[in-house]
This record gives structure tokens, sequence and C-alpha cells, in this order.
């Protein structure tokens, strides 16, 4: 198993981890007894980074790893999220960072975890109406309170890190980062390594797209969230099809999967950077473990880096 260190402070997580959203939400969600399932296989295997936020479900997918976490905490690094703000029926109230919301939310998703503290707490998004230094100050009470250990940003810019890292230790930023997604490389991860900021890469297999499972909007369940955002469209998938079949190529050339190269590409980019890739499925979640041993040559990384040469039809969001 590869460790990676998040951050000054010593925060220590296996370099593939665990995104669990979408046992929850976004993707159809699943059946509460495979997930407990994967869950299980995933502390089995030492996949023992797990990441969660309180608006999935929402509010359902902190009590699903609740139940995985009885009599086992403290072999878990858990991680969640506070920031956008969510009803019980599931409509969106907006971002919220303001320092009584931040305390209230770390109460509730204790509670709801089942546990007294959390490894790692992010703000989800940063709220435009309240200064960072607000949110973080709030965030660090919570730490020296004993209920957190490590604190992240989620999809901050560079001055809103720094701005942050002054107030306190940040231990990770999370935001999207893949083959075909690679906007943070030109300011986000240079600051990073800056301010000695770990950082962990969500969505790291294009939302499934690099995986080759999705051909058209077909390949999509109703309901799914994919299906409204624009790099999904069937325009933009016809024609970012030809960054899959690529990735598909490459795998076979090396005996692997397409998502194994994937995964390994990006934790390929820097030392610090850890991928959580989502899956309801224990196969599956092999399949993502066994990336971090795949060491891609010189001359694969640059075949790889070569596909965004046509761009990328549709935004992320």
């Amino acid at each position: 198993m590869k460790t990676i260190t998040l951050g000054s402070q010593g925060l220590q997580v296996p370099a593939v981890g665990l995104g669990c959203m979408g046992m929850s939400d976004f993707y159809g969600g699943a059946p509460e007894g495979e997930s407990l399932k994967v869950l299980d296989h995933a502390i089995g295997i030492g996949c023992i980074f797990w990441d969660t936020a309180d608006m999935y479900g929402p509010f359902t997918n902190e009590k699903l790893l609740a139940q995985a976490l009885k009599g086992r905490r403290e072999k878990v690094v858990l991680a969640t999220k506070f920031g956008v703000a969510r009803t019980e029926e599931g409509g969106f109230l907006g971002i919220k960072g303001g320092a009584d919301y931040v305390k209230a939310c770390c109460d509730a998703s204790l509670k709801r975890l089942g546990v007294d503290h959390i490894d790692l707490y992010y703000q989800h998004r940063v709220d435009p109406e309240t200064p960072i230094e607000e949110t973080v100050g709030a965030m660090a009470e919570l730490v020296q309170a004993g209920k957190v250990k490590y604190i992240g940003l989620s999809e901050a810019d560079p001055e809103t890190l720094q701005r942050a890292q002054a107030v306190h230790p940040i231990s990770a930023l999370q935001t999207e980062y893949s083959l075909w997604s690679r906007e943070v490389e030109q300011d986000i991860l240079p600051t990073c390594r800056r301010l000695g900021i770990g950082f962990v890469a969500y969505s790291p297999l294009g939302r499934g797209f690099l995986t080759g499972a999705i051909r058209s909007r077909a390949d999509l369940d109703p309901g799914d969230w994919r299906l409204s955002t624009p790099r999904f469209s069937e325009e933009a998938i016809a024609r970012n099809v030809r960054l899959a079949d690529e990735v598909a190529a490459i795998a076979a050339d090396l005996g692997v999967t397409p998502a194994q190269v994937a995964l390994a590409w990006v934790l390929s980019r820097d030392p610090s950077i850890v991928a959580i890739p989502g899956t309801r499925r224990i196969s599956r979640l092999e399949e993502n473990w066994a990336a971090q041993e795949l060491v891609l040559e010189e001359a694969t990384q640059k075949r790889l880096e070569a596909l965004l040469d046509g761009g990328v039809e549709g935004e992320r969001y």
C-alpha cells in the first residue's frame, strides 16, 4: 500500500481512498446491504480513507458509514464536509460558511456518523458571502475542541487557500482532477505545493467516462445527475469518446484496465496527491485499489497527456 502524507501536520492516508457519495446520491443510489459489503471489504484490503459529506443523500450517506464504522472506528480515516446546504427533501439552499453554521454542521455530522471526532473536515464549497477567515476560524475552534483533527477546503482558489492557511494549517484541498479535467495544473497544484497542502482528487475517472463504460446517454440510469451536466450531453459524449478509446487502447497495451490507467496517471502527477474514486461494487473497489501499484512510463504519460490536444467538449458543471 502506498501511503501519502497530506499537509504539514502529518495526516497519513492511502494513495487510493473511497468516495462514498454514489452509494447514496446523484448516481441513483445503491442497496444498503451491498454498500455495506463494499465498505467492509474496503477495510479488509486497507482502503480506509473514506470521503462523505452531510449533503450526500441528503444526510443519509453519513448514516450509512456509521453502520460500517461500528466497532472499528479506529481503522478508518474519516473525511466529511459541510457548506452545501440542503433540505431533507433534497432541495438546495445555497453555500454557507458562517461560524455558527460550521459548528452546528459538525455536531450534526458527528451524531449521524456515530463518532466523537472527524479526521478531516472540509468546507465543501467556499461561501462567497462569508470571509474565509471566519469559516476557517470556526473550523480551528473545532480542532481545539477535539471534534476535528485536520481541516481542508474543496474547490478553493489560490488566494482563498493562502488566506485560509494564515488562519490554521490546511491539510488538504479536494478538487476535481482527471485526464479530462486538468484545470488545477495551472495555479491550484503549484499553490498547494508552495503552501504544503495535500491534494485530494475527486472524480479521478472522469465521473466514470474514462473507464469506457459510457458511450451514450442511454448508458446512464434515469435520475443520474450526469444527465444534467454539459459534458454528458449526447454531442459532448460523441466528441469526447475518443478520450476513453485512447485510454482503453493504452490499457490494452499494458494489460490493465482503463480505470487503472486513469488513476495511475492522476497519482503520478505529484507525490502529495490522493485519489478518491467512487464505486458501489467490490470488483471495482479492488480494481481501483490495485491502480496504485501501476507505474506509467514517461512515454505512456506523454501519450495520455496529449489527449487534451483536441480539447474536451462540455464544461464540468
